[in-house]
């Protein structure tokens, strides 16, 4: 397998910089060609097809194409806390992580990454890595770059965050956000179809969409839900999610937890509809003890940060 994706006039997501990160040249996801990682370990906190018993090897990398306000991992989208590594040295965290039990390979915010993630996975494979791969994504992704990943990502673990192009401007700074996300979303569905499980119950293929409930945004979250179950029915699974959790100086009403009305007339929704292939969540997930600490690096080379 060719990789066709480039730094140079860098269109790797839908913001579309052009600017040539080989020379320097940073985007909107700050990055240039360095690949910076923050954590790569052993993740029990995503869907339990995805986490199993043992964990999804999971790989945060750091820049982001998105910037919410409201992130929760702002320390490695926006400030770039992290690790610098190199492709080779990518390919030996991957193998680690298979080595120490993972379910999965599970690459988080990788789009402006991917000219070295791709060969680092390819020469893993050669090398006897056999896991499936998960692509976890805020859904702002470029249809070209969805399709290039045909033979690489298995599994899909997808946002679609907004359906409103104002809320995306506002809250994440993007433009075009719902109906790039959408056609995103059905790029990825055509790639790994229906989803298919192991006999543990483990999740091999498929799409599983992602559901944040934002405060104040219920009745968006609703749209959202009826979108995807009217376009998809059971083919996908969907993750209805409350664990939002805010921090000091968000605008109201994002500077406060979803209610617990607001959630179960989230899940209520999804009942109505009829969606039998859904994931939720207890009120308990609306913690900050379910986010990674990125100052314990896991598996990554031990470098100075």
């Amino acid at each position: 397998m060719e990789n066709h994706f480039t730094y140079q006039n860098c269109h790797l997501c839908p913001n579309a910089c052009g600017v040539d990160r080989t020379k320097g040249e940073r985007g909107k996801c700050k990055m240039t060609t360095e690949m910076v990682v923050a954590r790569a370990s052993l993740h029990l906190w995503e869907e339990q097809p995805i986490s199993g018993t043992k964990g999804s090897g999971t790989i945060f990398f750091s820049g982001c194409p998105m910037r919410c306000i409201y992130c929760q991992n702002h320390d490695i989208s926006q400030k770039g806390k992290g690790i610098p590594l190199t492709e080779s040295e990518l390919t030996e965290c991957i193998l680690q992580l298979e080595k120490a039990g993972a379910h999965n390979l599970n690459l988080v915010t990788a789009t402006h990454f991917l000219p070295t993630i791709i060969p680092a996975i390819l020469e893993a494979k050669r090398r006897g890595f056999s896991l499936p791969v998960v692509y976890n994504t805020s859904g702002f992704e470029n249809v070209e770059t969805i399709l290039g990943l045909k033979d690489i990502v298995d599994i899909y673990l997808t946002d679609l965050r907004y359906t409103h192009e104002k809320t995306a401007r506002d809250l994440s700074f993007v433009t075009n956000y719902p109906e790039v996300a959408k056609n995103a979303i059905s790029a990825m569905f055509e790639m790994v179809g229906k989803p298919q499980f192991s006999p543990e119950g483990l999740m091999t293929r498929g799409v599983i969409v992602r559901l944040l409930l934002l405060p104040g945004h219920l009745i968006e979250a609703k749209q959202a839900l009826r979108y995807l179950y009217q376009t998809y029915g059971d083919d996908i699974y969907l993750s209805l999610m409350s664990q939002y959790t805010p921090f000091s100086g968000l605008p109201s009403p994002l500077d406060r937890p979803v209610t617990a009305h607001e959630y179960k007339s989230f899940v209520q929704q999804a009942q109505s509809l009829g969606i039998t292939r859904a994931f939720v969540q207890e009120s308990s997930a609306a913690t900050k003890d379910f986010i990674p600490s990125f100052d314990d690096v896991g598996f990554l080379p031990h470098k100075k940060i």
